[in-house]
Formats: C-alpha cells, structure tokens, sequence
C-alpha cells in the first residue's frame, strides 16, 4: 500500500456542563428541639463510574446542626445524607478519568419537629473528564510519493493516581472542656511535582475546634497542619506537568477528647483522598505535505484539538465586610460563637497577567441579647474579590478554583452591626485547548500524463523554496536541486530552471 497509518494520541480535558440539585436530609435528634442556631456542612463524593455517555456517581452531604433545646441546652448532631446523580454527554467514554467536584453553595431549615430536623442542601456538582484521543495521521513509503516531514509538539495523558492517607491534628488546652461543639475542617493544594514514575504533592490541612469550656463559656481554636505524600504514577517523569486534587473523607473524620496534667487535648484524625493527574509534553512526526509524481492525490485534512500543559498556583487575600441587622430582630450584645464558617466561589476570570476571583464567605454568628435573655443566630454572607497575578500564554482556557476560608473573626459594633474578617486561600488550575491541523487520509487518483520530452523549463517564482517548485513540476526535490546545483532557495528573484528527463520505456 502506498499510505498506511501513522496515528497518535494527544491528551483532551474536557468541562462538562455544571449542574445543581437539591438533597434532602431528615436528621433524627433524642433532644427536643427549641431553636436551630447553626446549620453546616460539605458535599462529599464516594465513587464514581464511567460509562458510554454517562458517570454515575455516590456521594454524600455531611450535615452539622447545632440547636438550643427546650432546656435551654447547647446541643449539636451530624448526619450523614447519601445521594446519587450523574453526568450525562456524547463525549463521555468508557475508560476515561472523571474528576468530580462537588461544592455545598447553601442548606435550608424546612421544617424543625420536637425531635427531627429537615434540611434541603443545594449542592453544585462539576466534572472534568480526561483521556488521550487518538489523532489520525498518515505516512507513505511509496518510492513515487514525496513526503514533507516534521516533528510537531504535541500533550500526552500519561495517567491518574490516588492515594489515602491521614492528617493527625492536635490542639492543646491548658483549660478543661466539657465538650468539642463543632470541628471544621479544610484541605488545600499548595504544591505538585512530578518525577521518575511518581508525583510528589504538598498542601495545607486547616481545622477549627469550638468548645465549651467548662466555665460554661465558648471558645475556638485553628489548627493548622501540613502534608507531603508521593503518589505512584506509571510513565511520570521530571519533565512531565502535573495537577492534583484533595479533598476530606468527613463521614471518617474522628475526634477525641484526652484529659491531660493542665487541661485538655483534641485529636482530629483528617481523612484525606488526594488525586493526581500527569501530562507529558513530547513529540509526533508529521506528514505536513505531499505529492505524488505519477498520481493526482486526494489529500483530507482534520484538525484536532489537544489540552495544553495545565499551570497551577496559590492565591491568598483578606476579606472583610459588615452586616446591619434589621430593628425586628434582637440587638447584640455578645457573640457566643461562630459555625458554618465556609466559602463559595462564584466566577474567576483572566485578564492582563492577573487572575479575579470573585465570591461570598459564609458564617453563622450565634450571639446573646440582654434584654431577655435569649439566644439567638444570623447568617453573614460576604461578597469578596480577589485578585493576583497569574501570567498565562492564553486567556481563552479553563479556571479550577477551590477555596477555603480561615482566622475568622466577627466582632460587634454598635449592637445591630457585625463585622467580619478572614483570609481565604485559593488553589487554581488552568487548563487551555489548542487547534491544530493534520493529513489524516489520502487516496490514489488518476494517473498524471507521461512527460513525453527530454528537457523542461520551469518558471518559479521570487520566495518560493525547493519543495513549492518540486512540488509543482511533479519530480523528485532531490532531482531538481541536483540538476540545479547552483541555484539558491528561497529564491530572490523570478527565475527559470531547466529539468532533465529519461522517457519510461
């Protein structure tokens, strides 16, 4: 055969469409339930499956309800609410890689019983799909088919690896406690380096502990703890680029109480399922053009697109902002706590070398009023921009960005306004598609009309090179640079070369 395949793959990330959907939790309590004061929590995933045109994929939302029951008791339950959803599209394929993100943006209280509490969580589910498509391309030992080569760059997935592994997190208190209220946890990426057969990932592990004390008085304290782990990765080399994700196995999370000689410790052990994905930037040897010197030749050519090396970085800032409460509601006069401490992202966007980050942070504020006595909550949403630099080549691709809040702060002023302060931390993907062109078929056509002379002119034209003249006289490049020792390509000028030929018998 005259043309056979010479096909590659190249490596494509594809966004499918984001969606949301409602999940309804129905929390059992054995208190009698006066009043919710905070309600938090996280969309976790469990597994995933990917199939011809769909991901099916389990999950769970991990609920915390702190209350005031009709004995006028501090009290807090968890539960675990398990849903299922999926991912629907033409693009997705059996054996690709799924990364799902799930984000909680927001939980409602629907319905509160003496001893159950109905909450509907709105959850934003997110999923990127990866694999290596295949590109094809051709490649011809014909004698009588000239071929012009060249080496092009292309991405290739090289692969996917996970690990489990586990944070121990320990906040020492020279006071003692009755009891751990609430305990908030947050995971984030700070680094990712690949090498021989392994990706190496750092990152940040951020827990909250509220407590009572046992002065009957609430207090909180931020731990902060590192990781490092080398996840195995088949085909992962120094040069390769790689990504990472992590996130919190909450319905795994323990926490322990010890008494020590002056006061207490917490335990956290932090459940953690870090995911790495690797890329390899290397090469393809391409036919970029050719001809056949006895056939006319029907060429196609496809583009392709290809995911080019993702850039991944940190971004850290400062948000702040105040919350008025309405003359219907009971003035401040002292904060008790804060829960439900978390952040949403709600867009980001490059532009100028600078990447925006725009969303809201979220609290709830349990505080006191005087004047009778009582207990009661508001929720604070902040709205914050961001911005950094982050230098891309191309601005057109896609943004990951997860987020994660601490060192909150909610202080009063004047008794009907709040002010919040925190940092929020940031860890960001970007990802963009390139196009490219390939000769993906040819076929035979009619044969060209035997050169029935000895001796031929050829007319080329100023800027042409030897190939375009080649090309056009339908011969051999070499034929014509040999026959045409003296002359030099590009040409300069119009100039006439002459080409000699032997009569096929």
């Amino acid at each position: 055969m005259a043309f056979q395949a010479n096909n590659f793959s190249v490596a494509r990330k594809k966004v499918l469409n984001k969606g949301e959907l409602n999940v309804e939790c129905n929390i059992s309590c054995s208190d009698e339930i006066a009043k919710v004061l905070s309600v938090s929590g996280e969309a976790c995933l469990s597994s995933n499956e990917v199939l011809n045109g769909t991901i099916n994929y389990s999950a769970y939302v991990d609920a915390n309800i702190i209350y005031l029951n009709n004995q006028g008791e501090i009290g807090k339950v968890s539960s675990t609410c398990p849903f299922t959803s999926k991912f629907s599209s033409e693009e997705i394929v059996n054996g690709q890689k799924a990364n799902i993100k799930l984000k909680l943006e927001d939980m409602t209280i629907e319905g509160v019983n003496a001893d159950s509490i109905k909450v509907v969580a709105k959850v934003s589910e997110y999923c990127e799909i990866v694999d290596n498509n295949e590109v094809k391309s051709v490649k011809s030992d014909d004698e009588d088919v000239c071929s012009k080569d060249e080496n092009i760059n292309i991405i290739r997935f090289v692969g996917e690896g996970c690990e489990n592994l586990t944070v121990t997190s320990e906040l020492n208190l020279r006071e003692n406690i009755k009891r751990v209220i609430l305990t908030e946890s947050q995971v984030m990426i700070k680094d990712v380096e690949s090498g021989n057969n392994f990706v190496s990932v750092s990152g940040d592990v951020v827990s909250r502990v509220l407590y009572l004390t046992e002065n009957d008085k609430f207090e909180s304290g931020y731990i902060y703890d590192s990781f490092k782990e080398e996840i195995e990765v088949e085909g992962a080399t120094r040069e390769a680029k790689a990504e990472a994700t992590a996130f919190i196995k909450r319905d795994s999370l323990n926490v322990t109480l010890d008494q020590e000689d002056k006061g207490n410790k917490v335990t956290l052990e932090i459940p953690l399922t870090v995911t790495v994905r690797v890329y390899e930037e290397t090469q393809a040897l391409v036919v970029q053009d050719l001809y056949s010197t006895k056939n006319q030749l029907n060429i196609t050519t496809e583009s392709f697109e290809m995911s080019n090396v993702c850039q991944s970085g940190c971004v850290e800032g400062k948000i702040d902002g105040s919350l008025s409460l309405g003359e219907d509601r009971p003035r401040v006069d002292k904060i008790m706590f804060v829960g439900g401490n978390s952040v949403v992202v709600s867009n980001s966007y490059l532009r100028d070398s600078e990447i925006t980050i725009e969303g809201i942070a979220k609290a709830n504020v349990v505080y006191l009023n005087d004047e009778d006595n009582s207990l009661n909550s508001v929720a604070l949403e902040v709205p914050f921009v961001l911005t950094d630099k982050f230098d891309v080549e191309n601005t057109d691709g896609n943004l990951s960005v997860d987020a994660i809040v601490c060192d909150v702060d909610v202080a009063v002023k004047k008794g009907r306004e709040l002010f919040y302060d925190a940092k929020v931390k940031a860890n960001v993907n970007y990802c963009y598609s390139q196009v490219s062109g390939v000769i993906s078929s040819v076929e035979m056509g009619e044969e060209l009309p035997e050169k029935d002379c000895g001796l031929e002119l050829v007319f080329a034209k100023a800027g042409q090179n030897s190939w375009e003249v080649a090309k056009e006289a339908r011969v051999q490049e070499e034929l014509l640079l040999a026959q045409n020792a003296e002359t030099i390509f590009p040409l300069q000028e119009d100039t006439s070369l002459v080409l000699f030929y032997q009569k096929r018998n």
